[in-house]
């Protein structure tokens, strides 16, 4: 088991503290923020045809701390009952007893440890998201998703790139939106991506043996990492099965991530009159970095979801251009119509199989290529 509450410790403790704003510059930028999603909310709902939320929420905006958070309460609605599904697969250790439940509260401390660490990285970073897996509401009813918002970290990246303010918060806006519309207008992509999860994290390895191996493989992954190379800790712990199981999960967020890309500088220069502007440095900033930086970035494999963002978005803007959105929108019909990751890479491979012989098929210009 994960101590979750040494995790929420430990992450709210390593943070770093945000940028320094008084209370009433802060209250505006809260506001601002939720004012922005409902407007957001509604071009991407008109821009993409999806059949969304009609009045949404707004955004639910927080600060660092505020995130750890929230994403222990989403770690413990996913992971708590298939922890439970393992420790019942594997059996009392061979301690037995006493001596079993030891080594598993020192394990729960350093697992929290290890969380609470990552954490506190990843919440200076993350902009927002749209939370899927939320702890039941207070009638006991399963929550549907919320759409956070990090406005420390929005207003540091907007300082720092010297845009223009309110259109990079809409700018945010507007791609966690497009995730919102993802999950909220089409009602089996939620499940189906927790089943993936699910699938991928009982399929671990349970046999000593295996476990060793993959222990071996993550100690290598770090010194590639160190010293330049691709290796992850995400790949080096994989069994076979989870590859296969992580290749379609990696089809599906490239999918969603890319579109929000796509949506957030193609609803266009009438609603964010300087996104080339924004999005020419937010890409610099991506690439950018120290070499401690990068390598935790490789190691997490957060490389690997900037890599999905732009394979994601070339292939909407590809089959858009091709088959129009009515088109594209036909990804959203069932789990059998979503792209392999091969498509992902050759959108004419899905356009043939999913939207027919209708479609007209050309070359990627120099844009898209």
């Amino acid at each position: 088991m994960i101590d979750w509450n040494l995790a929420v410790q430990a992450g709210t403790r390593l943070v770093r503290p945000g940028p320094q704003v008084s209370y009433d510059e802060a209250r505006d930028v809260v506001q601002e923020l939720r004012d922005l999603s409902k407007l957001a909310h509604g071009h991407v709902r008109d821009f993409t045809g999806m059949a969304s939320e009609l009045d949404p929420d707004p955004a639910t905006v927080v600060d660092r701390p505020g995130w750890i958070r929230a994403n222990v309460d989403g770690f413990r609605v996913v992971l708590e009952p298939l922890i439970e599904q393992m420790s019942e697969r594997r059996g009392p250790g061979p301690l037995g007893g006493a001596g079993n439940a030891v080594v598993q509260a020192v394990g729960s401390r350093v697992t929290g440890m290890q969380v609470g660490a990552i954490l506190a990285y990843m919440a200076s970073r993350v902009l927002g998201q749209y939370e899927l897996f939320l702890p039941p509401d207070p009638t006991g009813r399963a929550a549907t998703g919320r759409l956070t918002l990090v406005a420390p970290n929005i207003v540091h990246v907007e300082q720092e790139l010297g845009v223009h303010s309110r259109d990079f918060r809409l700018w945010v806006c507007l791609h966690e939106e497009t995730h919102r519309a993802q999950f909220t207008g089409v009602p089996w992509l939620r499940e189906y991506v927790q089943d993936q999860m699910t699938k991928f994290l009982l399929a671990s390895d349970l046999d000593p043996g295996a476990m060793l191996d993959r222990i071996r493989d993550a100690a290598e992954a770090v010194a590639d990492a160190v010293r330049g190379g691709d290796a992850n800790l995400i790949d080096a712990i994989q069994s076979p099965e989870q590859r296969e199981i992580l290749d379609r999960l990696t089809a599906v967020m490239t999918l969603v991530e890319g579109h929000g890309d796509y949506v957030m500088d193609a609803v266009g220069p009438e609603v964010v009159p300087s996104v080339q502007q924004i999005r020419s440095r937010f890409q610099g900033r991506r690439e950018g970095g120290t070499k401690l930086d990068k390598t935790i970035r490789r190691l997490l494999g957060i490389d690997l979801k900037m890599k999905q963002y732009a394979e994601g978005s070339r292939f909407v803007r590809r089959v858009v251009a091709e088959v129009g959105m009515s088109g594209f929108n036909q990804v959203w019909r069932s789990a059998e119509t979503l792209p392999t990751h091969d498509e992902i890479k050759e959108p004419a491979l899905w356009i043939a199989r999913v939207v027919g012989p209708k479609a007209i098929d050309t070359p990627p210009t120099a844009n898209e290529a």
